[in-house]
Parts: structure tokens; sequence; C-alpha cells
């Protein structure tokens, strides 16, 4: 017993003195007091968000944080984004991986955990020049359509089912499949079931049949031109998927539970889009340029709601300075840009949900302008943004065209719960719950009856 807690006080000492020496030799950013061994997880609460929240108000916008023996420096101001995605890129282009994230990754195979090198800079190649080029995501559009279309028609036949005699929906259960059935895999069936996919695919084109162009089509199709190995195929064929399908359906969901809370905005959008599309056809992607409302209800929804409420972290590979303060070399990097977002210093009544601030001033999305970050931006920027920008905004437009949308009866604006459940991408912890009502013609709500004309 003697031998036990001597041996633990030593760690104590040890690991007491490793942090404060850190803490004298550089001029680390201010933070919560970190014990021993855990650093500052007895601190954290269930929603890590407001945490981070109430220490920014504490110690300002850029933090120390210890989990465990490992330093993280959150930063929630666009001036400081711009510093660590910007000024410091390239010192901070690495992914930093634990345990779990290197079993999940396959060791960085992917481009989501990647360290920054010329693997890393192979697969970005393939997504910005090939995969998410506009060529690229025009190929795919057919498919993109005929998803968005087949979840209206799915709504359609649930709203008219007489025995669905309250008409309330789950919204999310309609908007997942959109993208992807493949979110509700399991890690241990994850290789076999897209090795599954890769053959059978390459059965099907042995026998000659003549499938629709698909991602899956284009990544094999680089594996030679690029040299890829199979491994890398799954590992970025599972990193666009799963990212893909779940920010989607995130800022989908968000951006309709606010457009039931506020009537008025909802309105607005159904104006122009009857006035561009009319009520006797569907809407196409090929609309979504000559709908400004609706695009600045998207930017709205990203802005209060972005998916990732934090950026996946960076890694410093050597020492450097950040707001002024020292940042050793290994330390993870995190941009809050949910708290960015909300920045009162930015944004006029930031809390609000009000798309038209998009029409008052012209705000970029893309990861030029720091203000509003949901895509990340400089070399560790998503490559797809603009399909999913194109995504959202169809499958949100459609929404709106095909129907109206109403909370239940007895269920008021303010009731509606829309927190989210931390982790790096942020659902609502209470699924939305709506009642549609049928806008169009019942013959245009047939997935073929697709007429954009």
């Amino acid at each position: 017993m003697s031998f036990s807690l001597l041996f633990f006080s030593i760690i104590f000492i040890f690991l007491a003195y490793e942090y404060s020496y850190r803490r004298l030799k550089y001029k680390l950013p201010s933070g919560p007091f970190p014990w021993p061994i855990l650093g500052n997880l007895p601190y954290l609460e269930p929603d890590i968000f407001q945490c981070l929240d109430k220490w920014s108000q504490i110690y300002g916008q850029i933090i120390s944080l210890w989990l465990g023996s490992t330093l993280n420096v959150v930063v929630s101001s666009s001036e400081l984004a711009k510093e660590v995605l910007k000024d410091k890129d390239q010192l901070l282009a690495h992914r930093p991986r634990n345990k779990p994230v290197s079993i999940m990754s396959k060791d960085g195979k992917g481009i989501l955990w990647a360290d920054y090198g010329p693997h890393y800079v192979k697969l970005r190649k393939i997504c910005t020049l090939e995969l998410f080029s506009p060529k690229g995501i025009e190929a795919l559009r057919p498919i993109r359509e005929g998803e968005v279309r087949a979840m209206v028609e799915s709504i359609f036949k649930e709203t008219i089912n007489p025995d669905n005699y309250s008409k309330i929906l789950l919204l999310r259960k309609y908007l997942q499949p959109v993208v992807s059935n493949s979110v509700t895999m399991q890690l241990a069936r994850r290789d076999k079931l897209i090795r599954a996919v890769i053959e059978a695919y390459r059965a099907e084109k042995r026998n000659g049949a003549n499938a629709k162009p698909n991602l899956l089509d284009s990544l094999l199709g680089f594996q030679e031109t690029y040299g890829l190995s199979e491994e890398s195929i799954k590992e970025l064929l599972w990193d666009v998927t799963t990212a893909g399908l779940e920010t989607s359906s995130i800022v989908v969901e968000c951006a309709m539970a606010q457009l039931v809370k506020n009537p008025r905005v909802q309105f607005r959008a159904q104006e122009e889009l009857d006035k561009v599309i009319g009520l006797n056809r569907v809407m196409a992607e090929s609309d979504i340029s000559k709908l400004p409302y609706l695009k600045c209800i998207v930017k709205e929804a990203l802005r209060l709601h972005p998916p990732a409420p934090l950026l996946l972290p960076h890694k410093a590979n050597s020492n450097i300075k950040i707001g002024g303060y020292d940042v050793p070399k290994g330390t993870h990097v995190h941009v809050n840009v949910r708290a960015i977002g909300r920045d009162p210093a930015v944004w006029q009544d930031p809390v609000e949900f009000r798309p038209e601030r998009f029409l008052e001033k012209d705000v970029e999305i893309k990861g030029h302008d720091f203000r509003l970050l949901p895509f990340g931006a400089g070399r560790r920027m998503c490559p797809a943004a603009q399909l999913g920008m194109n995504l959202v905004t169809s499958m949100l437009g459609q929404l709106l065209h095909n129907f109206s949308w109403a909370l239940p009866e007895g269920v008021l604006p303010e009731e509606v719960d829309l927190c989210g459940i931390s982790g790096m991408a942020s659902f609502m912890q209470k699924p939305l719950q709506v009642v549609p009502s049928v806008r169009l013609p019942a013959h245009l709500y047939k997935n073929e009856g697709l007429d954009t004309q």
C-alpha cells in the first residue's frame, strides 16, 4: 500500500512539475487550471460548446486546455482563425491522431486524418481537380436530383397516408438516405462492406452492365492514374460518404427547425420559389443561382448551426505564436466556428435567425471570409464545399417548394430544442418533428415526374 502511494505521489509531482515547467517556459494562452494527469477533463461539462463559451468570456478568445497531458489551444474569433488557417496554415497543416482515430483511419490513409505531405496532396488533388471539380459535380447532378426527388416522394406518400392520423413526421428519417444509407455501418463491418461494394461494382463492369456514373466509378478510374492503393480508395470513399451524409443532414434539419419557428422566413422563401419556378414543375439544381433568398437561408443556418462547431484539429509541427502567445510543437489547435458565427462584435443580433443579413452584406463562404467558416479554410479546407452547398440548397429548396411546414399541434416555437449533441458533428439532441402539407399538383411528387421545363 505504501509503495503504491509513493509511486503515485512521484507521478503526481512529476506531472505537476511538467505542467509548471511548460507554463513558465512558454507564454501560453490563459485557461482553467489543469490538474496533473487529468488536466482540465474534470471541468468539462456535457455541452462542450457552452463550456467553451463560458471559458472564452473568462479567459479571452484564445484559451489553453489540457486534455490529460496534451495541450489544446482553442481560438474563437475571426482574426485568430485567419492567423491559424491562413497566416500559419503551413505550420498547422498536420492532423493529430490518437489511438482510436489511428485505428479508424488506418493511420491516416484517407483525406480527413492524413498528415500534410505527398499522400495528402495526392488525395487533395483528386478531390479538387477530379471528384469535386465543376465538371465532376455536374456529372453526378442527375443522381443527386434523383435522390432528392425520392425524398420528396417518400414524404408525400407519408403525408397522404390515411393511417398517419397525426401527419407528424420525424424529418431526419427522410434526410439521411439522400446522401447515403451507409452511415449506420458499424466500424467492425466497414472494410468488409466497402470491399463487397467495390467487388460488386467491378463485377457489373466485367459483365458489361451500363451502370450510372457515381463516386465509386470516379475513384476506381483514378486508381491507376494517381497510383492509389485500394486501402486509400476505401478510406477516401468512407471519409467522403460519412462526412457528407452527416453534415448535409445536420444543416438541413437545423434550417427546417428555424423555418418552422419563423414562419415569416418560410413564407418569403416560398414566395421566391413560386416566382422563379412556379407551381407546375419541380425545382432543379440549375434554379439555385436564381434563388438568392434561399441561398441566404443556407448561409444563416451554417452560421448559427455549423455541422462541425469545432473544425477538425490542427497540429503544430513547430513552435509558433498565435495571437502573441506561444504554441509549442505538438499542440492541438482548434477553431471554434460556432463561436465565430455568434460573435456580437461581428454579427448584429447574433442569435437571431435572420437570413436578410446576407442580402445586406456580402459574406463569402468558401474560406476567404473568416467571419463564416463552415467548411474551414486553407490547406485543410473541405474539398467538397461546393458539392455540400449544392446538395443542402437543393434539399432545402425542394422541401420548401413541395410542402408547407408547421409544428405539431400544441408545440410552441420556443419549445423547439436546437441544442446540439457535443461531438465532431453536432446533430440536434431531439430530432425535429414537423407536419407537412402539400403545395403542388399530385403528379409532380413522383420521382420519375422530374420536369424542370
